[in-house]
């Protein structure tokens, strides 16, 4: 080991203590010294330069907070600090797949229940729309022959008044008012209807 080398780790060593007793000087050298390093370690991990620099604040947080976690028996305080940039960057990588696991998931459930109830209201639209149209079909049955005609011919035909006064022969006039006077007949019982089973 050189003079350097020698040198190096007896000032990482007084860094770290100063860090226990929190001499924020400290922290700024051990920064300046390794954050080149620490955030290449970083890089190699999470393979993005704003989670490399996340995980860099993070281990510079924890050695703040936690110096004293160091133990200059278990290696020198560079081995340390690589171990815990290493070790947060893959939790960082960790989290992330499972973010992206439990978005995933979460957009899936979401798009399955919009389905479902897409389908479902599809059915039940389905089934109110039937239940409607069986509903008109047996109050028709109660209007006069010609206002039913009428109004059967425009709803469930599709045909203009102009249509039906030219099929059936009649009138504009008179076409418009059997439609008229059917519709005003048809929302009467309804209307009855409705408040009979209200």
């Amino acid at each position: 080991m050189n003079t350097l080398e020698l040198e190096t780790e007896t000032g990482d060593e007084r860094l770290m203590s100063e860090l226990v007793e929190r001499e924020p000087e400290a922290l700024q050298e051990l920064y300046r010294r390794y954050h080149g390093l620490l955030h290449s370690v970083a890089m190699n991990v999470v393979r993005n330069s704003l989670d490399a620099e996340e995980v860099l604040q993070d281990v510079f947080l924890h050695i703040w907070n936690r110096a004293e976690t160091y133990s200059a028996e278990k290696g020198k305080p560079l081995g340390w600090l690589v171990m815990l940039a290493r070790r947060r960057a893959i939790d960082r990588v960790r989290q992330q797949s499972s973010y992206l696991r439990a978005t995933s998931r979460f957009e899936l459930e979401c798009a399955q229940e919009e389905e479902d109830r897409s389908l479902h209201a599809g059915v039940d639209q389905k089934a109110c729309l039937d239940d409607l149209r069986t509903l008109l079909k047996q109050q028709l049955q109660r209007l006069p022959p010609a206002q039913k005609q009428a109004v059967e011919l425009t709803f469930f035909e599709g045909m203009s008044q102009r249509e039906i006064a030219s099929a059936t022969q009649l009138p504009l006039g008179t076409v418009k008012t059997r439609i008229e006077l059917g519709l005003r007949k048809l929302a009467h019982i309804l209307v009855t209807a409705r408040l009979k089973i209200s």
